[in-house]
């Protein structure tokens, strides 16, 4: 009489779990105790999973928190329809009106800054990279540069339309309304809302219409 054998566990889905498993704990980890109270051996017992399974995989606990980061950001861009299908690349969207374009992101970027269960690793992480130089600078190219790539893109194809003057440089541009919204939501010296970042386009383009 033939038996039935279970079938051998997915290793494939099991690693998925794992990985799942060590970016929730990496996160809420960097959440209650911050950045350099943060350890393998903390994210391991918090996740599960033996430390050796997170040295396989990652070299360092800043490897396991900005990926883990990255990928929060990324589950807040699919949350928020910014992700088209087959996960490509998100770009801003070219109506052909580069306000309601820049304003429409800076409102998504509004609500990501004041959902909780982005804003406190946010805010952790951020606090961190600005004593620890090493980690600053691989927050900024791994998570900020990205982003900030899709305003520079944007803004070149308004000059391309003519709404932006030529010769302006697009990356300081973008400064003009992203650096304000950023100071503002790190260092609590406003509220930040839909209504700011409206205003903050509105002034911003005014200064970089042809003249």
């Amino acid at each position: 009489m033939a038996t039935n054998n279970p079938a051998p566990p997915d290793s494939t889905r099991r690693s998925e779990r794992s990985r799942r498993a060590i970016y929730d704990a990496a996160i809420a980890l960097v959440v209650e105790v911050g950045y350099p109270k943060t350890t393998i051996e903390g994210i391991a017992a918090r996740a599960g999973v033996g430390k050796q399974t997170i040295y396989r995989w990652w070299p360092s606990k800043a490897d396991v928190l900005l990926e883990a980061f990255l990928d929060l950001s990324e589950q807040a861009a699919r949350t928020a329809g910014q992700e088209s299908e087959g996960g490509e690349r998100y770009v801003i969207p070219d109506t052909g009106d580069l306000a309601a374009d820049l304003k429409l992101v800076l409102r998504a970027t509004v609500d990501e800054l004041r959902d909780p269960a982005f804003e406190a690793p946010s805010r952790a992480l951020a606090a961190e990279g600005v004593v620890n130089e090493e980690l600053g600078r691989r927050f900024v190219a791994q998570l900020l540069e990205p982003s900030l790539q899709l305003y520079v893109d944007r803004l070149r194809s308004a000059q391309e339309a003519g709404e932006v003057r030529a010769g302006i440089d697009p990356r300081i541009a973008l400064e003009l309304f992203v650096s304000p919204l950023a100071q503002r939501w790190l260092q609590y010296t406003g509220p930040i809302t839909h209504e700011y970042t409206d205003t903050l386009v509105d002034y911003a383009l005014y200064g970089l219409a042809p003249r």
